[in-house]
């Protein structure tokens, strides 16, 4: 029996909307990844990318659990000698709630360029509206 190897230009690409209020942080994030990655997908392939493209909603209204909120810290570096920066979860997301999807989203793919272009599939939105309506996304529900 021959391994199957599934080829770029043959996966069928769909979109989906997810609706991020009231959901956990990590439980959405590792869902979404799976998805963007082809994991939910027979043809999965690790070396293609056979993932879908997903739209995340209401990105201001995931929650976290603990005292993540206040203790949480997203830290980047400037190049610069002492150019740590730090940022708390709760200031980063009166400022930025798409960019916590989109860091919890980028720590769960794979560390190279496939991981990189499969980010790119992942469309968040703070608010209720998105502007791909054109695409016929799929409403998909993530049951918890």
């Amino acid at each position: 029996m021959k391994t199957y190897m599934a080829k770029a230009d043959s996966i069928e690409k769909k979109w989906y909307v997810v609706d991020a209020e009231g959901r956990t942080l990590g439980r959405l994030a590792s869902e979404i990844a799976k998805i963007l990655m082809g994991k939910n997908k027979p043809e999965y392939t690790p070396s293609v990318d056979t993932g879908d493209y997903v739209i995340v909603i209401n990105a201001d209204k995931v929650v976290v659990t603990g005292k993540k909120e206040t203790q949480k810290l997203y830290r980047r570096h400037t190049g610069y000698v002492g150019g740590l920066r730090e940022v708390v979860y709760r200031d980063l997301m009166a400022k930025h709630p798409d960019r916590i999807i989109t860091y919890a989203v980028k720590g769960m793919l794979p560390k190279n360029k496939l991981g990189r272009h499969m980010l790119k599939k992942m469309k968040v939105y703070a608010g209720s509206e998105h502007n791909h309506q054109a695409q016929n996304p799929i409403v998909l529900d993530l049951n918890e």
